[in-house]
């Protein structure tokens, strides 16, 4: 479910808003949560862009929202669930009960059951990601869970990176078409869940071997993707900027079936194919596209090209221009 008050008038903002809860609600299936009513600020135009993901298991929300209040509670069939809300930019102010909390950049907080107790106060824009879990999915991971009061993670704790990442990625770019990809991803995110809140030291290993290393290896390839003109990238610098070892990152691979070369290599075809299947593009010679997609030898990226896609660079250029030529 998507949801934006982009394209509407600000005096429309908040009466849109205010009827969202109910909207979802009459979309969902039987006995999945619509998300926590939002109740627009007096004074403040409210502004949400968001997306949210639900999953056997599993509800991920993430957007933006500002000039708003947010009242997270448990439902009455799902007083076990566990929340974990991230605020990944921006700054909210936290109520519960009697206790107080602001949270800035990085800044995160875990509670189960008593999450009806909770307000969120968002008067300026803040970036966010919300994932909603049964406690029973991540108990056999962290032990027994009593009901967690509102508890801060530290921005820095780096299980709660690779989830923000990874959530994000769930609600926004994974199809997750199949229900076998769909109770992976499920299984990784309760896997980071637990790592972030405190996993003992056995189960960690568990979750280092599932959730985390799936989360770290999105990261990775997508910080490849965001360098693919870099003629240089290699796994030592890649692995240096995630803290990690060159051979680490090789098994990430490996236990994917992949390895750092063909990965890379793909990528960077993949992109060269893009920009020649693209009219925008037709002003580039070949030769130049290879360079900036990270080829330093034109002959290697004709026959590379040639071997992945059975035609050579001109022929996808050539048929590219040709259909755009015919929508005219």
């Amino acid at each position: 479910m998507r949801f934006s008050t982009d394209g509407l008038p600000e005096d429309r903002r908040a009466e849109a808003v205010r009827k969202l809860h109910l909207q979802e609600r009459t979309i969902l299936s039987p006995g999945l949560e619509p998300i926590e009513p939002l109740e627009p600020l007096p004074d403040d135009v409210p502004h949400v862009n968001l997306t949210k993901r639900t999953l056997p298991g599993l509800a991920v929300v993430s957007g933006t929202l500002s000039g708003l209040r947010q009242l997270l509670r448990s439902a009455a069939d799902a007083e076990d669930d566990l929340l974990l809300g991230v605020n990944v930019s921006g700054c909210s102010a936290v109520r519960q009960r009697d206790r107080d909390l602001t949270l800035r950049d990085g800044d995160a907080f875990v509670t189960t059951r008593d999450a009806r107790a909770i307000v969120l106060m968002r008067p300026t824009p803040v970036r966010f990601v919300g994932c909603r879990v049964p406690r029973q999915a991540v108990a056999p991971l962290v032990g027994r869970i009593d009901d967690i009061p509102l508890r801060l993670v530290p921005p820095s704790a780096e299980a709660l990176i690779l989830l923000v990442t990874y959530a994000r990625a769930i609600a926004d770019a994974f199809p997750l078409e199949t229900p076998a990809l769909q109770r992976l991803a499920v299984t990784h995110m309760h896997d980071l869940i637990a790592a972030t809140i405190g996993a003992t030291r056995d189960r960690h290993a568990i979750a280092e071997r599932r959730g985390i290393s799936a989360a770290r290896l999105r990261l990775i390839m997508t910080d490849i993707s965001a360098n693919l003109g870099d003629g240089d990238l290699s796994v030592a610098e890649i692995a240096r900027r995630h803290r990690v070892t060159p051979r680490y990152v090789h098994k990430l691979f490996e236990n994917e079936g992949l390895t750092v070369s063909s990965f890379i290599l793909g990528q960077r075809l993949l992109r060269a194919h893009r920009m020649l299947s693209d009219p925008q593009f037709a002003d580039r010679n070949i030769s130049s596209i290879a360079f900036d997609v990270g080829f330093g030898d034109l002959s290697y990226f004709n026959r590379a090209f040639r071997r992945c896609y059975a035609a050579t660079p001109s022929d996808i250029r050539h048929l590219a221009l040709t259909a755009d030529t015919g929508h005219r």
